[in-house]
């Protein structure tokens, strides 16, 4: 039941009721693995996004022919058409609202400019040919559908599931660092090194991810709303990333479906909220973010950042700073507040010295225990918008809590005073070079 645990990945090759297709799970559940596929190391993913962020290369468009994603096509005016019979989508836990597609990334146009955006967004199998679709305050797909909405107009949409790691973990870019009408698909297209393929959709005037294993295509409809958890009255919806089913939500925007494109014998991906597959998500995007952030405003003085597995690579994130003169103290403060602009679902963040791993909560724990005073070095921003699937960002939690989705945003700052720097030299092991040379053949580290 404990979220944020690295773990395999997974196909499940016969799934019960869909002959030829399989379900992907855990992809990216490793920062190791995330690291290696995007071609970096563990410690510099943040970098590596970051660079990716400011090296855009724009998708491209592609024939019919050329797009794997829509070799086979079934339309919703097909007999028996019946999106839950076509898509292998899991339902995780007995009170989950119903089966849920969790890695869809939402393809869609402003209706003004003709910019696109691409978001994960969560999606409930509800009918033969609907979805809800929840929509978390900010997502720019949400400022399109006003638009749509406002006009009284159905808005296009492609939903695309089955991925290149380089395109799910750049979607999950979020404002400032990619504002309103900035294609996330761009910066995959740097990581890749080569454009994401886009192509025309065949029952929408949208488009879709060419080499996508799964393509739904549909409208948002303008007025209409559902109860998320109309089909299973339990009052959940589904697991989340903070390790809680949140809430069902009484009303929710409606896909209706007008097709569903596949490669032959696709494979579904799907992720669960509480999960280390999306602290890497949503994590390695926030860090980038920063990242890019505090190098403008304090150069050099940003060593990493991490954003931990505990607050779901969304609500905590570690600071990794370097003074390097008497003028540096106090800078530490600064950069936290820039964290949380780089990314305003941040809720905590902790900042260390050089000396101490951002990646290990325990090396992180000693800084807090042996260099941080409660009284003296936390500082507390109060009624901020943070996130609102954090269950403690409630008025029920606190009358004091204005409205939901807002914290209080909190700085413990857990680095060594530059004045008495020395006093806190940790203990100068020497490293032993080759140290296997004197184990026991019992005693070797194994290769796995």
């Amino acid at each position: 039941m404990r979220p944020t645990k690295s773990g395999p990945s997974m196909v499940f090759n016969n799934i019960k009721g869909f002959p030829g297709a399989r379900v992907n799970i855990g992809m990216l559940a490793d920062r190791k693995r995330v690291a290696m596929l995007l071609g970096t190391t563990i410690d510099r993913l943040g970098f590596h996004m970051a660079d990716a962020l400011g090296h855009p290369v724009d998708p491209v468009f592609v024939t019919k022919e050329q797009a794997p994603s829509q070799e086979i096509v079934h339309l919703a005016t097909d007999p028996g058409f019946d999106i839950r019979k076509l898509i292998p989508a899991p339902t995780n836990t007995p009170v989950d609202a119903g089966p849920f597609i969790t890695m869809g990334l939402c393809c869609a146009s402003d209706p003004e400019t003709g910019e696109t955006d691409v978001t994960i967004h969560r999606l409930c199998l509800q009918g033969p040919d609907t979805l809800s679709m929840f929509i978390s305050m900010g997502r720019h797909l949400g400022t399109f559908r006003d638009k749509y909405e406002k006009e009284n107009k159905a808005m296009p949409i492609t939903i695309n599931i089955g991925l290149d790691p380089a395109v799910y973990i750049a979607a999950c870019f979020e404002a400032p660092s990619t504002p309103l009408g900035f294609n996330e698909l761009s910066i995959a297209g740097a990581l890749r090194k080569k454009a994401v393929e886009l192509v025309k959709a065949v029952s929408i005037d949208g488009k879709s991810l060419a080499r996508a294993e799964i393509v739904i295509e549909g409208e948002l409809l303008p007025h209409e709303r559902m109860v998320e958890d109309v089909n299973s009255h339990t009052g959940r919806a589904m697991p989340e990333f903070p390790g809680y089913n949140g809430p069902a939500n009484p009303s929710l925007p409606i896909v209706k479906v007008k097709a569903v494109t596949t490669r032959v014998n696709p494979i579904m991906q799907t992720c669960i909220g509480c999960s280390e597959e999306h602290v890497n998500l949503a994590g390695i995007p926030t860090e980038a973010s920063i990242i890019q952030l505090i190098g403008k405003a304090i150069p050099g003085f940003l060593k990493n950042v991490y954003a931990a597995s505990c607050g779901g690579g969304k609500l905590m994130a570690v600071l990794q700073v370097g003074k390097r003169t008497p003028a540096d103290e106090g800078r530490q403060g600064q950069a936290a507040l820039l964290a949380f602009s780089a990314f305003c679902e941040l809720k905590n963040v902790f900042l260390v010295d050089e000396d101490v791993d951002p990646f290990d909560m325990d090396d992180v724990l000693f800084a807090m225990t042996t260099r941080y005073q409660g009284n003296l070095d936390t500082t507390f921003l109060p009624n901020i918008r943070s996130h609102q699937l954090d269950p403690s960002q409630d008025p029920r939690y606190n009358n004091a809590i204005r409205a939901r989705g807002l914290a209080c945003k909190t700085i413990f700052d857990c680095t060594v005073p530059w004045s008495i720097k020395e006093e806190f030299v940790r203990a100068p092991f020497l490293e032993v070079p080759d140290y296997e040379k004197y184990l026991t053949p019992s005693s070797k580290p194994l290769e796995l």
